[in-house]
């Protein structure tokens, strides 16, 4: 593969996860507007993030499975032309329909599904087409995008919401029609793919996957979701209290939000470029990351003042960047080529859950307790970092992949 072409194939693959993480995080600052202008109540508005992400949920190990049988572009292209369509639908239901929030929550559907053929097989895309430490730097990539997507998400939420409040939804197909053109010129998938297995048989081997491996592989699930929840369950807290305590909103809000973020996607970007293929090092830093997420959460509850809270969640969005290039790179070199969409679509859908989990989850525990939600986060990340450190095994003396075998770990 040529050095642009390279370059242009990592660009379109980058772009995929950076899209599929608009999907919520821009919405949240039209809320409030929307909540008014169609005389919602807090649980319908939150609906419109729940819809999208149970549907995404519930399809992506299917499509998973497709992208395994036939190929990863095949799926990817019009999972994204579903997703930009449903945000048109959503578009035009709150722009000109009557039952505007019905046509929304449809819309919304519709994305959740286009989006569960977009970052999932991507990621499982760049398996195929990178090898050894090459592949551990566009996996940072994938993350980094990933994350600034997050980061871009509540600005750009803001500013489209100064012009009507719906406008959000049409900013979709927009940036979907720029990732289509990219992944359509330039991924180009070998052409000597094995012919897939009866349905039978794949399943078979899945079972048998994770027979064998499953222990470290659902701790490697666990540990991605628990960052993605922590995550957006954190920000949610924070946004309420620069709301509430602070009085701070609009765009000044989002460019605080976003800070957190930013420093998780740098943090990423470095990891991935820094571990290559050596899984003893991949362990080791996701094990340093939960130690930093769970030292930054019980910390938390002697800060109150913005400035310094904001420090001290700097070191949790650290531990973040350190752990989901790590948990990415050993998903996708877990099993072989013609089941590793599957593979990483279950991993995708435990991203979507942890998503869609942390807000509700961290609601209550506000109502509850501040010092208890950061202590009860704390043991959290910690018994999942135990986990981590307990459950997944590397073979061989020096931690190294074996050029001519899968990636493959002992487990207790």
């Amino acid at each position: 593969m040529a050095s642009n072409n390279k370059s242009m194939t990592i660009t379109a693959i980058g772009s995929i996860p950076l899209i599929m993480t608009l999907g919520n995080s821009m919405l949240i600052p039209i809320f409030p507007a929307m909540k008014s202008a169609l005389n919602l109540s807090q649980m319908q508005v939150s609906l419109t993030i729940t819809v999208f992400s149970i549907a995404g949920a519930i399809f992506i190990p299917f499509v998973g499975y497709l992208s395994d049988r036939f190929s990863r572009k095949i799926v990817i292209l019009p999972s994204l032309i579903l997703y930009g369509l449903g945000g048109l639908l959503a578009g035009f239901g709150a722009a000109t329909f009557s039952h505007s929030y019905v046509w929304i929550l449809i819309g919304r559907t519709l994305q959740g599904i286009g989006a569960a053929g977009t970052a999932p097989i991507a990621m499982a895309l760049t398996g195929d087409l990178f090898k050894g430490s090459e592949q551990s730097r566009v996996l940072g990539i994938f993350e980094a995008s990933n994350g600034l997507g997050k980061v871009l998400s509540p600005i750009l939420g803001s500013l489209l919401g100064l012009m009507v409040w719906y406008a959000v939804f049409f900013a979709f197909p927009a940036v979907c029609v720029i990732a289509i053109l990219l992944v359509w010129i330039f991924v180009k998938e070998k052409s000597n793919r094995q012919a897939p297995p009866p349905f039978g048989k794949y399943v078979h081997g899945l079972l048998n996957v994770f027979k064998q491996e499953g222990r470290w592989l659902f701790t490697t699930y666990l540990a991605g979701g628990a960052c993605l929840f922590t995550l957006f369950g954190i920000l949610f807290f924070l946004s309420d209290v620069l709301e509430q305590k602070y009085h701070i909103d609009g765009v000044i809000k989002g460019l605080i939000l976003a800070i957190p973020l930013l420093i998780m996607v740098t943090t990423s970007y470095i990891t991935g470029s820094k571990i290559g293929k050596n899984l003893e090092k991949m362990k080791k830093i996701a094990v340093i990351g939960f130690v930093l997420m769970t030292i930054s959460y019980g910390s938390l509850v002697f800060f109150e003042k913005l400035v310094p809270f904001l420090a001290v969640l700097g070191i949790s969005s650290v531990g973040a960047g350190l752990v989901l290039p790590c948990v990415n790179s050993i998903i996708t070199g877990a099993v072989k080529k013609e089941r590793r969409g599957f593979v990483t679509s279950l991993y995708g859908s435990v991203r979507f859950l942890g998503v869609a989990a942390g807000p509700p989850v961290f609601s209550r525990l506000m109502d509850w307790s501040r010092t208890g939600m950061f202590i009860s986060l704390a043991v959290f990340t910690l018994i999942v970092g135990i986990l981590v450190l307990l459950l997944i095994r590397v073979k061989g003396k020096d931690g190294k992949e074996n050029k001519n075998t899968p990636v493959r770990y002992n487990y207790l």
